[in-house]
C-alpha cells in the first residue's frame, strides 16, 4: 500500500457499508433455486429482480464454501415450500446473507453493540444477547473474537408452518475468543484458534412486508 488510501481500505468500507443497508433484504432474495448452465455459483454476484439493485459478492477473506440441499430431499422440498409462499426466496442468496449475518452478530456482540443486534435478533434472542453482555459490563470485562475464517455453511432444516418459515443453518468456523478482566488478565477463552460448528437458525413469516430473517435460535453441534 502507498500514496493515497489504500484500495483495499475504501473496499472493505465499501462492502460493509453495503452490509449493513442491504442485509435486510439479501437474506430472502431470489435468483433461481436450482444453477443452470452458465449460471454463476451460489453465492456469487446474481443479476436482481427488477425491484432491487445487483447483489455484489463481498470480498471478504475466510468467505465459506456453501452447500444446497438436493432440491429432491426432504430439506430441499421445505425450501420449495418455502420458494412457493414467497416468490423473492432463493436459498443460495439466503445463506450468503447469513454468511454475513453471522459475521455481523458476532463482532456485535462482542463490542456490545446493541443497536446492531437488535436488527438482526427476534425480541427473545436479543433478551438473551442483551443479558449477557450486561453480565458482562457489570463485571467490567471485555470480549474480544477474531473470525478467521468461515469454513462451511450449509442449510441443515428447513421448514414452513402455515406462513411461517424457519431455516437452520450449520455454521464451521475457525475463531479466537476471549473475555479480560478489568487488569487485563484473561478470565475465559484462549488466544489459539479453535474451530466452532454453531447451528443458527432464521425465521421469518412469509406474508411480512419486512423481509428481514431474524435469528430465533443458536446451539452448538
Amino acid at each position: 500500500m502507498s500514496g493515497g488510501l489504500p484500495i483495499d481500505l475504501i473496499l472493505f468500507a465499501m462492502v460493509a457499508a453495503f452490509l449493513v443497508l442491504r442485509l435486510r433484504s439479501v437474506l430472502g432474495r431470489r435468483t433461481g433455486f436450482e444453477r443452470q448452465p452458465g449460471e454463476t455459483a451460489p453465492g456469487a454476484a446474481q443479476p436482481a429482480p427488477a425491484r432491487e439493485a445487483d447483489l455484489p459478492t463481498p470480498a471478504v477473506a475466510g468467505a465459506a464454501s456453501r452447500a444446497l440441499p438436493d432440491p429432491r430431499s426432504p430439506v430441499g422440498q421445505a425450501l420449495m415450500a418455502i420458494r412457493a409462499a414467497d416468490p423473492g426466496f432463493d436459498p443460495a442468496s439466503f445463506l450468503g446473507g447469513a454468511e454475513g449475518a453471522f459475521r455481523m452478530i458476532i463482532q456485535a456482540f462482542a463490542a456490545g453493540d446493541r443497536d446492531t443486534l437488535r436488527g438482526l435478533l427476534s425480541e427473545d434472542s436479543f433478551a438473551g444477547f442483551d443479558q449477557a453482555i450486561s453480565a458482562r459490563e457489570a463485571a467490567g470485562e471485555t470480549q474480544r473474537t477474531e473470525l478467521r475464517a468461515i469454513n462451511d455453511m450449509a442449510i441443515e432444516e428447513a421448514e414452513l408452518r402455515g406462513t411461517v418459515a424457519d431455516i437452520t443453518v450449520r455454521i464451521v468456523s475457525d475463531q479466537v475468543n476471549l473475555t479480560t478482566a478489568q487488569d487485563g488478565s484473561i478470565s475465559a477463552g484462549a488466544e489459539a484458534v479453535t474451530e466452532i460448528t454453531d447451528l443458527w437458525t432464521f425465521q421469518r413469516d412469509t406474508r411480512a412486508s419486512d423481509p428481514t430473517w431474524k435469528l430465533v435460535g443458536t446451539r452448538s453441534a
